[in-house]
């Protein structure tokens, strides 16, 4: 039986944490690096005060980076990848292709459901982010549109179509904790991720409507006259489609993909080019200054300060998860526990405390897993409500953690701060909404007894 003196220290520091959080970074608008350094050592004194070694804290906090080594080597990837298909034409062969073919109003929805339709095909929404999504936001900041309004457009459309595809990490994660068959999992997600792909689609499409458009029309041509489409490098984007079907990881997708690029730009530039691209990004010799906010971009140096937030996030994440913090702190609760409807809604709270605490999608869908599928099965609730909720709170709420993994890659890759488009990102905070609907109303609500009907 958990002491109360524990329950009260890490409740107390839970508390600290928070604050630090939200003073910092919500109420001086300061970048996370600093609180989150300062995280990090209260909660290293925290463990020192609790019987842990210097060696011990100092492995945890290593382990912690080591959970996190993937996706950081990823966004390294992707910063080459965006750097090169600004050089070759593919993301400008989208840009051009888009301000021809997008009316301002209905624009808005448009970039959601594109992200949505290509996540779910490529099952990653940090690659769609990261090559329709950048330039869907330059199309739409040409119409005039704010730029947080097409990040959260952009970012829940990315997420809806990571969170539907079989293709997706995080989806077969969750399938895996609750122990449920993949295609299983998808269709009970259905209950709450169609209301909240709809109540989406809907207000972007309000939004767009209500939007007037900034730009004139010759603007917009004289843009477009300085595009040099491309439509054969398009190729390069179906090869990211056909790798993705036949379920070729996202780290060998990406750098075939970078190896061809390469070849290709070789033709027409210097090795030298070559690697000042894949470092520094691309750089328009255009003197237009809207040119030039589209298409500077990529590059591994662009990527660090987003590398740099979430090795602090994921040291973190490794203190608290090895002192058993925030399991501890859920533990008399979930003790407590009776009802399907509270063991569903502390799921979801557990999932967002996560995300804010630890910072990692992975962690904030593993943890609430391990800690709650007791419960479940205690309340004669189907593995499938488990998973669900672990979609609904886990993966979807870290984009809108500004320490987060997704959310300051989001932030990194659309340049628009996580603070400035969460608010837009209207699937990543209507979905853990809808599964506290369906947790009370019993809609949807898998039962052990019925699992297989």
């Amino acid at each position: 039986m958990q002491s109360k003196h524990r329950f009260l220290s890490v409740t107390i520091l839970m508390a600290a944490l928070v604050t630090i959080f939200g003073v910092s970074i919500i109420g001086f608008h300061l970048p996370p690096f600093v609180p989150l350094f300062a995280a990090i050592m209260l909660t290293m004194l925290f463990g020192k005060l609790n019987g842990f070694t210097w060696n011990q804290l100092q492995d945890q906090l290593l382990k912690g980076i080591q959970t996190g080594l993937a996706p950081l080597f990823l966004f390294l990837l992707i910063g080459m990848l965006i750097g090169l298909w600004m050089a070759i034409g593919v993301i400008p062969t989208l840009l051009w292709t888009g301000l021809n073919l997008a009316n301002p109003s209905w624009f808005l929805p448009a970039a959601f459901l594109i992200p949505a339709i290509i996540g779910t095909a490529i099952g990653s929404a940090f690659t769609t982010m990261a090559t329709v999504g950048v330039a869907l936001m330059g199309v739409g900041l040409t119409f005039g549109f704010p730029a947080p309004v097409l990040a959260g457009a952009i970012v829940s459309g990315a997420i809806f179509g990571d969170k539907s595809s079989p293709l997706s990490d995080s989806t077969n994660l969750a399938a895996s904790i609750s122990g449920t068959d993949l295609f299983d999992h998808i269709k009970n997600l259905m209950w709450t991720t169609l209301p909240a792909f709809f109540i989406s689609l809907v207000a972007f499409a309000v939004i767009g409507l209500r939007h007037q458009e900034s730009a004139s029309l010759s603007s917009l041509t004289a843009l477009q006259n300085q595009l040099n489409p491309n439509f054969w490098m398009l190729l390069l984007l179906v090869l990211l489609f056909v790798m993705a079907w036949f379920k070729i990881p996202a780290i060998p997708t990406l750098m075939i993909n970078i190896a061809i690029s390469a070849v290709i730009f070789l033709q027409s530039h210097s090795l030298t080019a070559l690697n000042d691209t894949l470092v520094n990004g691309f750089t328009t010799a255009s003197q237009d200054q809207t040119l030039q906010a589209l298409l500077n971009r990529g590059g591994m140096l662009s990527m660090m300060p987003t590398v740099i937030i979430i090795m602090l996030a994921l040291a973190l994440g490794g203190l608290l998860s090895e002192e058993n913090i925030l399991q501890d702190f859920m533990a008399p609760i979930i003790e407590r526990i009776r009802s399907q409807a509270m063991t569903i809604t502390g799921t979801l709270l557990t999932g967002i405390l996560a995300n804010f605490m630890i910072g990692e999608q992975y962690l904030a869908t593993i943890l609430p897993g391990q800690l709650w599928k007791p419960v479940f099965k205690r309340v004669k609730l189907s593995p499938l409500a488990l998973g669900r909720s672990l979609e609904d709170s886990g993966t979807v709420v870290n984009y809108l953690v500004p320490w987060g993994v997704a959310g300051s890659f989001a932030a990194q890759t659309l340049n628009v701060p996580v603070t400035s488009f969460a608010v837009f990102a209207i699937f990543a905070w209507v979905s853990p909404i809808c599964s506290l609907l369906s947790a009370w109303t019993g809609i949807g609500v898998k039962q052990a007894a019925t699992e297989e009907g």
